[in-house]
């Protein structure tokens, strides 16, 4: 079993920045996928963005060259936000896989954290 923890969502004013933090616990696996979603109220889930146990990202074309997926290890992964605008707004999760990203899709995810909650005021 996998437990997946965000932190870090707040309120920023647009044009700023926030950092996310996903902390993983329980099972390790020597292949994995972990990626970042986010909703927001009316609207469907968005992907945006994953990265696999070899550092590679992908990103949504809405946040791509503002938004920065990294991490640490397996355990500790970041969602770096830059230039948010208030269409960031949104429930942020983090998620995660066993499986290679390339066989994990967006609705796909085995494990999935509580949320959290980001706010972008114009």
């Amino acid at each position: 079993q996998v437990q997946l923890v965000e932190s870090g969502g707040g309120s920023v004013q647009a044009g700023g920045s926030l950092r996310l933090s996903c902390a993983r616990s329980g099972a390790t696996y020597s292949n994995y996928c972990m990626g970042w979603f986010r909703q927001a109220p009316g609207k469907e889930r968005e992907g945006v963005g994953r990265i696999d146990r070899d550092g590679r990202t992908t990103y949504a074309d809405s946040v791509k060259g503002r938004f920065t997926i990294s991490q640490a290890n397996a355990k500790n992964m970041y969602l770096q936000m830059n230039s948010l605008r208030p269409e960031d707004t949104a429930m942020y999760y983090c998620a995660a896989d066993r499986r290679p990203c390339l066989w994990v899709g967006f609705d796909d995810f085995g494990y999935w954290g509580q949320g959290t909650q980001v706010t972008v005021s114009s």
